[in-house]
């Protein structure tokens, strides 16, 4: 009894390793949604296979490879497919602009006044007219900027455009393929570019490792 239990334990123990090796982890406060449902599953069936000592340990093993299976499918099409990522695991959100609270996206999020102030205070920031920008991430992170810094505005996502912060900068989609022109940057060419401080930088496919 007792040489089975620490069998399946020890057994667990490194398969999980395995797994979250497989699907390329990181840390508990960076999963997204789809990440933490797996995580949340997996431990279910972990416990399933330790303490089920009469059946057999693949009736944990396998669903869970299937999980895996499941989540670097889907991690594979987020990658490829802006709507479908921003389905899954949403876009970060600006709550606060140049000290000014954007209520309408907070209660869009159902993001209370006194989950922003317990964030901020976490932060080391006392005042909400202090910050220049706070950026609520996909993982519930709250991102903030102070007066003297400023928070790099998302323009371009593998090659895609997000006319969400070309409004914000007061900038059009004439602008930004004139620029790209000027430095002979095609669009699908495009990994990521961001725009910070009245400047365009742009990273191509090529300069990736």
């Amino acid at each position: 009894m007792y040489l089975s239990l620490i069998f399946r334990t020890v057994f667990m123990y490194f398969f999980v390793i395995f797994v979250y090796r497989i699907m390329g982890k990181k840390e508990v406060g960076q999963l997204s949604i789809v990440d933490l449902i797996v995580s949340i599953l997996i431990a279910e069936l972990i416990a399933l296979g330790i303490e089920g000592e009469k059946a057999s340990i693949f009736l944990s093993v396998v669903p869970i490879l299937v999980l895996v299976g499941v989540q670097i499918l889907i991690s594979y099409i987020t990658l490829k497919s802006e709507k479908i990522r921003n389905i899954i695991d949403g876009k970060p959100t600006i709550i606060i602009k140049n000290g000014k609270l954007n209520f309408t996206e907070m209660s869009k999020l159902r993001y209370s006044l006194d989950d922003l102030l317990t964030q901020l205070r976490l932060g080391g920031i006392k005042s909400i007219d202090k910050v220049k920008y706070a950026v609520l991430e996909n993982n519930g992170n709250l991102s903030v900027f102070s007066d003297n810094s400023e928070y790099p505005l998302p323009l371009i996502l593998d090659g895609v455009i997000d006319y969400s912060v070309l409004k914000e900068i007061g900038k059009d989609y004439k602008w930004i393929i004139d620029m790209l022109k000027k430095r002979n940057i095609e669009l699908e060419d495009v990994f990521y570019a961001f725009y910070t401080n009245g400047k365009t930088f742009i990273i191509e496919r090529k300069e990736l490792l």
